[in-house]
């Protein structure tokens, strides 16, 4: 028999311990000493040290405890309206911002929401015509979706006649849209698989993967053959006063003959909707489906629409979630990333370990504060989370697992990329910085940022390809990007002919960007999209910027003294002086904001409500681009109001009073030529 390493078996102890805690903690006192997700995950790793040394395993041992298709091809439909996705917020601060928020849009208290469980499934739009079942689509991308009419009929829960009382008769009448989610209920997902594990298959990964490819299975026996619910959360009727709130559109969608979620009710404040969250956060486990935070909806349903759209959001909803998924893994290392503005983020390099459905191998440490605070040490056991299900953090160490080989981390004195000493720019900065601006991790994420989509979107020039001609000293900064010839190109290995000719056309096209946008993209600090856009409109000129006082950056609305005075302190510095005078010798001029040529040249436009055929981005550029000011507010110096569908009232009367003409969006898109 081979020897059981000293350190496998201390380990083995040490987690049967400590999972044998978690579970009398939970089940004996109904307290949580970690989420169930990380006590899995721990239970994982033992589960794998009694496999590799069978002696390991004890009578009273955790482990001991008795306890995808590939897409088809479907016709393409357009949905009526556009199914909009929700923006999240965390906690009880956040969700607080976010009333606020709508109360000053709308113009007094709210005090009446509609609460909801989220649900985890395949987002449908359900269609009747004089009660009858008549389409299925599914979300697709919000404007169009995949055409699931034959494999939806054969889910039992979904009516194909629709329920007439005295109450629905008239939402009966023409054509009637009900949205949901597509779920499979947790014991018939076990139910699946259990069948499956019996006859040695692949076992399926979790209920909503598994509800989402049945729907998208190319035979409609396949679908009838599983057992998929759909649970209703919205209702389209074509007189949208039958439904006046939230409340009594879920109470006649239920009396359709469609469920909704029992769970739902009305509440009448912040401090409410945290009650439901924590009573569900709690529970969930016992429900029949997942869940992973609750849908807040203002309960007026009259008062969402004039609320209207921002992005791919209403505001008048949000998403609420509840606390990320965890599991448990080891740091194997902790290293100092450097960010474009020099920021210096302690990493943990974890062992990969799968968390909300990805595999995560490094987690931010935020600062060294933070992981001081939380006593984080190389080598030790932790819990990891996807904060929002997309940012792996560390929650904190699982310190009684130590073995006295872990190792502290200590910030270094000195950046690991240039050596250059770190330093904080205020006494109670919590963040370390890299003050030099030839960093070449801050010059790579620079030169990356510059490049990117949401700044001046040059195609072709991904993190790759900046390396490369970083490496080759092609480049030192984003303004020698405009120096590139195809000649130069060729010479390195990933370029061809075609590949290099059309990055340099890529590049040249962006040398008389909109101001904003040009703003964004050199990556002052604290200046975001948003404000880049409205420090262009209120300056105008790059010229104007530059000069500019902290008084005048604090007459811009929305810009407070920490903008103010990090747009000075950039604009000062001497490299960056420099950057810009290699910026105008290349060529490149950022268009006046408001001095641009084109056929709206000086007119002003307003969007307002959902566009079918563009984001609210997407008109900006066009109107710029046209000589044209994208404005966020109706004013005196508006001249067009670009109205979409679920408008807001305020931007429609202020128009109205202004004598502001008002353009559909067939109209707009004819007069910026698409």
């Amino acid at each position: 028999m081979a020897q059981i390493p000293k350190q496998a078996a201390e380990r083995a102890a040490k987690l049967r311990e400590l999972i044998n805690d978690y579970r009398y903690q939970y089940h004996v006192l109904n307290t949580s000493t970690m989420e169930e997700a990380a006590a899995d995950s721990l239970k994982h790793e033992l589960t794998e040290l009694e496999e590799r040394y069978p002696e390991l395993i004890t009578p009273d041992s955790p482990t001991q405890r008795v306890a995808g298709a590939p897409l088809p091809q479907f016709t393409s439909i357009r949905h009526s309206t556009r199914m909009l996705s929700l923006n999240d917020v965390f906690d009880e601060t956040e969700l607080a911002a976010w009333v606020s928020r709508i109360e000053k849009l709308a113009g007094h208290a709210i005090a009446d929401y509609y609460v909801d469980l989220k649900l985890d499934g395949l987002a449908c739009a359900i269609t009747y015509v004089n009660g009858a079942f008549t389409q299925a689509v599914t979300r697709g991308d919000g404007f169009t979706g995949e055409d699931v009419t034959t494999n939806i009929r054969t889910i039992e829960s979904v009516p194909l006649t629709l329920r007439q009382t005295p109450r629905t008769q008239e939402l009966l009448k023409g054509r009637l849209e009900i949205r949901g989610e597509i779920i499979m209920y947790k014991k018939d997902f076990d139910a699946l698989n259990e069948v499956r594990a019996q006859r040695g298959l692949p076992l399926f990964a979790n209920p909503r993967n598994l509800a989402a490819g049945t729907i998208r299975q190319l035979d409609p026996r396949l679908v009838a053959a599983r057992p998929l619910h759909f649970h209703a959360w919205e209702i389209l009727p074509a007189d949208p006063r039958l439904t006046p709130t939230n409340a009594e559109a879920y109470a006649l969608i239920r009396e359709l003959g469609i469920i909704t979620n029992p769970e739902s009710t009305s509440v009448t404040s912040v401090k409410e909707i945290m009650q439901f969250a924590a009573k569900w956060e709690t529970r969930r486990q016992k429900l029949p489906f997942g869940t992973d935070g609750l849908v807040i909806k203002v309960n007026d349903r009259q008062l969402q629409t004039r609320l209207g759209v921002v992005g791919k959001a209403p505001r008048g909803a949000v998403a609420f979630k509840f606390p990320a998924e965890q599991a448990t893994t080891k740091v194997k290392d902790i290293f100092v990333s450097i960010g474009r503005t020099g920021a210096a983020t302690p990493v943990a390099m974890l062992e990969p370990v799968v968390v909300a459905g990805s595999t995560v191998q490094m987690a931010t440490l935020h600062n060294e504060g933070e992981v001081r605070r939380k006593d984080i040490r190389i080598g030790d056991t932790i819990i990891v989370h996807k904060a929002g299900d997309i940012i792996p953090e560390v929650v904190e160490s699982l310190v009684t697992l130590r073995n006295g080989t872990e190792i502290p981390f200590a910030m270094p004195a000195h950046c690991p990329e240039c050596s250059t000493q770190l330093v904080k720019l205020k006494e109670d900065d919590a963040v370390w910085r890299c003050p030099n601006v030839r960093c070449p991790a801050r010059v790579h994420n620079m030169i990356q940022h510059f490049a990117g989509k949401s700044a001046l979107d040059i195609d072709g020039m991904g993190e790759k390809n900046v390396l490369a001609l970083l490496e080759a000293k092609y480049i030192s900064d984003a303004a020698d990007l405009y120096t590139l010839t195809q000649e130069k190109l060729e010479k390195l290995d990933r370029f061809a002919e075609l590949s290099a000719r059309k990055l340099v056309e890529a590049v040249q096209s962006r040398k008389h960007p909109p101001l904003g946008r040009f703003l964004f993209a050199l990556g002052i600090r604290h200046v975001g999209a948003q404000t880049a856009e409205d420090l262009a409109n209120h300056f105008h000129t790059l010229d104007k910027l530059r000069t500019a006082t902290i008084d005048e950056l604090h007459a811009v609305e929305g810009v407070g003294e920490v903008v103010a005075e990090s747009v000075v302190a950039w604009f000062a510095e001497e490299d960056h002086q420099q950057l810009l005078a290699k910026f105008l010798q290349a060529g490149v001029v950022p268009q006046d904001a408001a001095g641009a040529s084109g056929p709206l040249l000086g007119k002003g436009f307003v969007v307002t409500g959902t566009l079918e055929s563009m984001e609210r981005e997407q008109a900006g550029d066009k109107i710029r681009q046209l000589g044209g000011m994208f404005q966020s507010s109706v004013g005196k110096h508006t001249n067009y109001l670009v109205v979409g569908k679920n408008v807001g009232a305020s931007k429609l009367a202020k128009a109205e009073k202004l004598g502001i003409t008002q353009l559909t969006e067939a109209e707009f898109r004819k007069m910026v030529g698409e």
